[in-house]
């Protein structure tokens, strides 16, 4: 079962913020739909996001561009499945992508009825993956702390 994804696009004028770049929603956009292509290539089923952290805008996207969508499996439990996405770009042309964006999305398969589905497990096998299952344990434990400050101002 293939754990990844890669999407490439151009940019296009109307992905534009009012400084020229490529705006942080269209970006977030982007992952998210990358990240569902993912989710539903490994779980077969239709998904819903339940949570995205940790976003991180490295550099920014230029109109024109081509963007590459990296979008990873690297933790399953029962129903859901944390994907790791990385955005890159570069000017047409040239060999060298930048990495602009990171951030870790957690999908949950869903039935007929909406109701959590379970789903195959992810096991890793490379260096890579075993790091990366590593990095979704110690997010999980750090949002713990974070749901929990939270909670006041969520209701």
């Amino acid at each position: 079962m293939k754990n990844h994804i890669e999407l490439q696009f151009l940019s296009e004028p109307s992905d534009v913020n009012y400084g020229g770049k490529v705006h942080g929603g269209m970006m977030m956009k982007w992952i998210d739909q990358a990240a569902f292509a993912c989710a539903l290539q490994w779980s077969q089923t239709y998904c819903v996001t339940v949570y995205v952290g940790g976003i991180r805008f490295f550099h920014p996207v230029h109109i024109g561009h081509l963007v590459k969508m990296e979008a990873r499996i690297i933790y399953t439990g029962k129903t859901s499945m944390h994907i790791a996405v990385d955005a890159f770009s570069k000017p047409v042309g040239q060999a060298d992508f930048v990495k602009n964006t990171h951030c870790i999305i957690v999908f949950v398969a869903v039935d007929d009825n909406g109701q959590p589905k379970a789903i195959p497990s992810f096991a890793p096998k490379t260096e890579k993956e075993i790091a990366m299952h590593g990095y979704a344990i110690k997010l999980m434990e750090l949002r713990k702390s974070i749901d929990k400050e939270m909670e006041p101002y969520i209701v």
